[in-house]
């Protein structure tokens, strides 16, 4: 439901859990241990007895829902290119890029010398083209 949000949220670098198939009972299970808000667009949801901690979404589009969030919780802060858009995991600067010789493309590998690996899953990220546009579209969305 908040797929690619979660994706601007991990980008932005908050810690953001997304399970696409999570049942309603598990979800509130998760949320309530670890603390969590939950972020939703399902009012049948949030009349469930016992949920607290929730921000209902209202917006469709993944850019207003990043606004709506930050506007809402009144963010200020940001890590940027801190958590793994896939699975939340930290990254983590490589300090000798031939550890990630065998997982780029070689003209990656060639052509940039700063990359970051995801401690949970093992991606590999690098300053490519992909962040610029990333930082073009955060400046665009935050006017």
């Amino acid at each position: 439901m908040l797929g690619r949000l979660t994706r601007w949220l991990r980008l932005l670098g908050f810690d953001t859990l997304y399970y696409p198939d999570i049942s309603d009972s598990r979800l509130l299970r998760v949320a309530r241990e670890e603390e969590r808000l939950i972020l939703t667009r399902d009012t049948r949801l949030i009349k469930i007895k016992g949920v607290k901690d929730y921000l209902l979404i209202k917006a469709n589009d993944s850019f207003k829902q990043l606004l709506e969030v930050i506007d809402t919780l009144k963010i200020e802060e940001f890590k940027p290119l801190s958590r793994c858009v896939k699975c939340n995991g930290l990254l983590g600067r490589l300090l000798n890029k031939s550890e990630i010789k065998d997982s780029v493309p070689e003209f990656v590998f060639l052509n940039f010398n700063l990359f970051l690996k995801c401690s949970g899953c093992g991606k590999v990220y690098w300053e490519g083209t992909h962040p610029e546009k990333f930082r073009e579209k955060l400046s665009e969305v935050l006017k």
